[in-house]
């Protein structure tokens, strides 16, 4: 376990393995225990990096609302901090998913694959509410059900309820969910998720996919409405990505189906 400071921020890195690098980057209010199976897939092959966003897991504070491009920019620096400047393969589970594509399209010259694993999709991306009344109120939600202590009071059961057949440990879950920097870092990412979606949208049209970029979209699906696979299958399709699908699986793919994300990982070389 080690920490690396960004921008004042105290960012939570873990790195394992050896070989071609490849940087996992979890959905909304995820922590870096949530790869411990994937990463056990990897290690013998990639040097394997995962950290935890300001707000997530065990790094400090969010200082400022989450821009897409700060994200993309957030992955080179961590990269750069551990002395990793050659070419990685980023994995974007979830709204990570955004910052990921972000990131090949901003810096291709490092970036070696990409693999989505059931990221977010927003084909019509839109906000109705200013973004700074938006933060404002996250704030606000937030500093006010830090105050009354709901965090400790009800995070790591809300943690055990929302994740089935959590595996991580109880220690691990208190110290994360029983924080108030998660709760009001979660809230900030998602008051900003539309902001995000529109910036993604703006950068496909004017940053282009790095030619004969390996990409993989790795679905999600346990039964039922195919709606979501037709949605994932067309974002692959818009990006002329490798599709595949877990099955069954939910939406914490990393927990659900740790050997098809290693394999969809591996599949997308280490090589630019």
């Amino acid at each position: 376990m080690s920490f690396v400071r960004i921008e004042g921020v105290p960012h939570h890195v873990e790195v394992a393995g050896s070989g071609p690098v490849c940087v996992l980057s979890a959905g909304l209010g995820l922590a870096w225990f949530d790869w411990d199976a994937v990463v056990e897939r990897l290690a013998p092959w990639r040097t394997v990096v995962r950290f935890d966003r300001p707000g997530s897991g065990l790094s400090g504070h969010a200082r400022v609302p989450p821009t897409l491009v700060g994200e993309a920019e957030r992955i080179v620096r961590i990269l750069d901090a551990l002395a990793l400047p050659g070419p990685a393969t980023v994995v974007g589970h979830s709204l990570a998913g955004f910052h990921c594509e972000a990131f090949a399209r901003l810096f291709p010259a490092r970036t070696s694959g990409l693999v989505l694993l059931d990221s977010s999709v927003e084909e019509r991306p839109r906000v109705r509410v200013p973004r700074g009344a938006r933060v404002g109120a996250a704030q606000v939600v937030g500093a006010v059900l830090s105050g009354a202590g709901v965090p400790w009071a009800l995070g790591p059961a809300v943690r055990r309820v929302a994740v089935r057949g959590d595996v991580a440990s109880a220690e691990a879950v208190r110290r994360v969910y029983g924080a108030s920097r998660v709760l009001r870092g979660s809230l900030l990412e998602y008051a900003t998720y539309g902001d995000a979606a529109l910036e993604l949208a703006a950068l496909r049209r004017d940053f282009p996919l790095r030619e004969r970029l390996p990409v993989t979209v790795l679905a999600a699906y346990e039964g039922g409405a195919r709606r979501w696979l037709t949605r994932q299958r067309a974002l692959a399709a818009s990006l002329d990505a490798t599709f595949r699908v877990a099955e069954p699986a939910g939406h914490l793919l990393m927990r659900d189906a740790p050997g098809a994300v290693a394999e969809a990982v591996l599949a997308s070389g280490g090589i630019p």
